[in-house]
């Protein structure tokens, strides 16, 4: 994980997969920031979301990180800190996160469950 620079909040990205690890509540802060921090391909973010037993990157030891469905968007899978509360977006899902058109609403009526 590399450290993103100039940001109001802290941000980190994976150099191996390009996905975003976001300090408690710097997703939101950093909405307006979109498309300078999430530079991966959605394509390479698709094939790490099968991926989802992670550890966090901020907590001492090896602290298993949860796996979240956000509410407003049930597409989005990502995975959060229960101690640090931490998030971890594949790439290109952060830029999906901040984005919610009314075709993604319509596709979300039937979004499939995340699976166990």
């Amino acid at each position: 994980m590399t450290e993103l620079p100039n940001l109001p909040a802290q941000a980190l990205r994976c150099t191996h997969c390009n996905g975003m690890w976001f300090e408690m509540l710097a997703h939101e802060q950093l909405v307006p920031f979109v498309q300078q921090i999430d530079t991966g391909s959605v394509e390479q973010g698709r094939e790490y979301n099968r991926i989802d037993r992670i550890h966090c990157p901020a907590c001492v030891g090896e602290q298993d990180l949860i796996r979240m469905v956000d509410s407003k968007q049930p597409h989005i899978w990502f995975e959060s800190c229960q101690s640090c509360f931490g998030r971890f977006y594949d790439a290109g899902e952060y830029t999906d996160y901040t984005k919610h058109s009314f075709a993604e609403w319509l596709e979300d009526l039937d979004a499939p469950a995340r699976p166990l």
